[in-house]
C-alpha cells in the first residue's frame, strides 16, 4: 500500500529518494542536546550522517559547541558556511591537505586529531600558513582498534611532541571507547592526565564519541565533550543498539516495488547504489515500514532483491515503500539531495552539500 506522501514524493520527485522528517530531526537534536546538558558536558556533533550546514547550523543554535568532521573536505563546506568552531577527528598527512587546512584555520577555531609523530610533524606548516596556533589533541584507543595511541606513555609522549613544536598547542585527548569499556577509557585518561600533567601540560579537551554511547554520556571522569553523529537520523543499526526508537528514525529511503516474479520474490528500485550493502551485522539491508516482515535479502547496484516468504503482507507492482536503511551516515553520501517533509508536508529539498568529500 502506497501511502498519500508516497505517491506525492513519487509523482514531484521520482524514485528511489531519500526523505527526512524535519519534526523528527529536531526533535533528536533537542533531545542529544537535553542529555549532554544533563550529563554537563558540552555537545560537538559529527556531521559525517547529514553532511549538510543548514542542520549543523540547527545542531549549534540548539546548544552544540561547534561541530566534528571526518575529512578536511566536510569541514571545508562548513566553515565557508559559517561555522566557527570545528574538529577534525582524523590524521592529516600531506602538503596538499596542510596547505587547506592553513587556510582553515586563517578563518575559523580548527582543533586535529593525531595518533603519530608523522602527522605531528606535518602539522606546523598548517599554523605556520594561518599565522596563529593550531590545536591538536591526541586520538587514544581504548579498545576500538582503529585509531589512535594503544598506551598511555604513547599518549604522554605525543602530547609533548605536540607542545614542543613550532605553531602547535596540545589540546587534549580524543577517546572513542566501545559501548562496555568506559572503565578501561578512564583508566587510560587518568594515566595519561596525570602523566601530561607532570611536564607542565594538561587537556582542556577530553572528547568522547559515538551514538551507542548514548547511555554512557558523563561516564568519564574529566570528559568535556561528546561526538554524536547517527542521531540525526538514527538507522536500525541505532534501534539494535538501543539508542533510538523506529519514531527516532528521520530518514527514510522511498523505493517503488518494480517487479513480483514470483509469489515470495520482489524487487525494489533501490540496490546497492541507494541502500548500503554494510548489514551492520543484522539480518537484511532494512526495515520495510509497510511489510516489516519482508526482507531485502541482496543487491544489485539498482535491484533489491526482496524476500517475501515470511511476509504475511505483500506488496504490487508499483507501490511506493518506506525504508528505515541499515547504515544511514553511508546512506546520504550516495544522495545528491534530500527531501524535507513535516507530517504530510514536503516542504522542499536540502544538497548534501558534503557528498564525496573524501579528502
Amino acid at each position: 500500500m502506497t501511502t498519500p506522501l508516497a505517491a506525492k514524493i513519487a509523482r514531484e520527485y521520482g524514485t528511489p529518494c531519500a526523505v527526512i522528517d524535519m519534526d523528527r530531526v529536531e526533535r533528536n537534536i533537542a533531545r542529544i542536546q537535553k542529555a549532554c546538558d544533563y550529563a554537563g558536558v558540552a555537545n560537538r556533533p559529527h556531521i559525517k550522517t547529514h553532511k549538510n550546514p543548514t542542520i549543523a547550523k540547527l545542531q549549534v543554535a540548539a546548544g552544540a559547541k561547534g561541530i566534528t568532521c571526518q575529512k578536511l573536505g566536510e569541514a571545508e563546506i562548513m566553515a565557508n558556511a559559517g561555522i566557527d568552531d570545528i574538529l577534525i577527528s582524523y590524521n592529516l598527512l600531506g602538503e596538499e591537505k596542510m596547505a587547506r587546512l592553513g587556510a582553515l584555520q586563517a578563518k575559523a577555531n580548527m582543533t586535529v586529531a593525531a595518533d603519530n609523530s608523522t602527522v605531528v610533524a606535518g602539522l606546523p606548516r598548517a599554523a605556520a600558513a594561518s599565522g596563529r596556533p593550531l590545536s591538536v589533541v591526541v586520538e587514544c584507543d581504548t579498545g576500538r582498534k582503529r585509531a589512535g595511541v594503544e598506551t598511555p606513555a604513547e599518549a604522554i609522549a605525543l602530547a609533548r611532541e605536540i607542545a614542543a613544536s613550532k605553531g602547535l598547542e596540545f589540546a587534549g585527548f580524543m577517546l572513542y571507547p566501545t559501548e562496555t569499556g568506559w572503565a578501561d577509557a578512564q583508566k587510560f585518561y587518568d594515566e595519561a592526565l596525570a602523566g601530561v600533567r607532570a611536564h607542565g601540560l594538561d587537556a582542556k579537551i577530553v572528547s568522547t564519541g559515538g551514538t551507542p554511547n548514548l547511555k554512557n554520556i558523563g561516564k568519564l571522569k574529566g570528559g568535556t565533550e561528546h561526538r554524536f553523529g547517527t542521531y540525526i537520523y538514527n538507522d536500525r543499526m541505532q534501534v539494535a543498539a538501543g539508542s533510538a526508537t523506529w519514531d527516532d528514525c528521520a530518514l527514510h529511503i522511498y523505493s517503488t516495488v518494480v517487479s513480483r516474479a514470483a509469489p515470495e520474490r520482489g524487487i525494489l528500485d533501490a540496490g546497492s547504489k541507494t541502500l548500503t550493502t554494510d548489514t551492520g551485522g543484522l539480518d537484511g539491508h532494512g526495515l520495510i515500514l509497510e511489510h516489516p516482515e519482508a526482507k531485502i535479502a541482496r543487491f544489485a547496484e539498482e535491484h533489491g532483491f526482496l524476500d517475501l516468504s515470511r511476509s504475511n503482507t505483500r506488496p504490487n507492482v508499483g507501490d511506493v515503500v518506506r525504508i528505515v536503511p541499515n547504515h544511514v551516515c553511508v546512506v546520504v553520501n550516495m544522495m545528491d539531495e534530500v527531501v524535507m517533509v513535516r507530517g504530510e508536508e514536503i516542504i522542499g529539498t536540502l544538497p548534501v552539500a558534503a557528498r564525496g568529500k573524501l579528502r
